[in-house]
């Protein structure tokens, strides 16, 4: 494994951005019109300029054939999700050397699937979509649509720890009280469920997980009927009503 380029600490904090080989932001879209539904989600480079948007935007109601009107509205969600990811940027980060539980509980047409591991967050080479390639070659899964819903799932966890990060050093500097008080709270606040990295795994960490560790983080793959899928796309319509 090449080496890791370190989480700020308390002393040399690093700017915001996800903890990944590539600072993708994730996007999911969830916009109804007119009884008709877009469900989607998929990475997007930050960088990339935002006339694309408009671009993907059309391309992608051509493709599912959706009405006109979706245009606008899948390319104000794009955008406005955007802006608040480069609302984050060049701020602080400190964390340390840390892990993080990541959980998976998501269904992808007929596939169930429930996971719970760690997450380097000291590797920024760390890879969602190779992890998930991973993963699905080891259980056996064929459905090509697995492997990038389970990326998206790990990235929106670990934007939101970058997030919540952020956000607690904010509120640390607002309410620091000397010096030592604000080292305590930017070393308990900031780290939120991370555990000790060297007391887990010594000197040595992976982020993809190893067989032998399937005992503690067991996965567990379910591949459901028809009647069980068509059940839950009514509890899913019924929650979201």
């Amino acid at each position: 494994m090449k080496s890791h380029s370190p989480w700020g600490t308390a002393k040399n904090p690093v700017k915001f951005r996800i903890p990944t080989a590539d600072n993708l932001v994730p996007i999911r879209l969830d916009i109804e019109i007119d009884g008709q539904r877009c469900r989607d989600a998929f990475i997007w480079n930050p960088s990339d300029p935002d006339s694309e948007i408009v671009v993907f935007a059309k391309r992608t109601v051509k493709d599912l054939k959706l009405p006109p009107a979706f245009v606008t509205q899948i390319a104000q969600s794009i955008q406005t999700q955007l802006s608040e990811f480069r609302s984050y940027e060049g701020q602080d980060m400190y964390t340390g050397e840390k892990v993080v539980p990541i959980k998976l509980d998501i269904r992808v047409n007929h596939t169930l699937i429930k996971d719970h591991f760690l997450w380097d967050l000291n590797n920024f080479e760390s890879d969602p979509e190779e992890f998930a390639k991973t993963f699905c070659k080891d259980m056996g899964i064929e459905d090509p649509e697995v492997g990038p819903a389970i990326a998206i799932a790990i990235r929106e966890q670990l934007y939101e720890i970058a997030v919540q990060n952020v956000t607690s050093i904010r509120e640390s500097r607002i309410n620091k009280k000397g010096r030592r008080g604000f080292e305590h709270i930017q070393a308990s606040k900031a780290s939120g469920n991370a555990v000790d990295l060297f007391k887990l795994f010594g000197n040595k960490s992976s982020v993809v997980r190893k067989r032998k560790e399937w005992d503690v983080y067991e996965p567990i793959v379910d591949l459901l009927s028809n009647e069980e899928v068509d059940a839950l796309e009514a509890k899913e319509e019924r929650n979201t009503r």
